[in-house]
C-alpha cells in the first residue's frame, strides 16, 4: 500500500496545483497570446457582418423558392 497523506497536506498541494495552473493561465494570456490590433478586429467585425448579410439573403431566395415550388405542386 502506498503512504498515507494527512489531510491538510492534501489540501495544501490541491492549492498549490491550483495557484500554479492560475498563473500559468495568466502568462499565457498576457505574454503568449497574439491579440489583434483595433483595426484588425474592425476588418473582421466587418467580414463577420457581410458574411452574415449574404447567408441570410441566399437562405431567404432559397426559402422564397421553395415555398414557389411547393406553391405550384400543391395549389392555393
Amino acid at each position: 500500500m502506498g503512504v498515507r497523506v494527512p489531510l491538510p497536506v492534501q489540501i495544501k498541494i490541491r492549492m498549490a496545483n491550483i495557484t500554479a495552473y492560475v498563473k500559468d493561465v495568466v502568462d499565457e494570456l498576457v505574454n503568449k497570446v497574439t491579440w489583434p490590433t483595433r483595426k484588425e478586429l474592425q476588418e473582421s467585425a466587418l467580414l463577420v457582418l457581410v458574411a452574415s448579410f449574404l447567408f441570410a439573403l441566399l437562405i431567404y431566395l432559397m426559402d422564397g423558392g421553395f415555398a414557389s415550388i411547393m406553391d405550384l405542386v400543391y395549389g392555393k
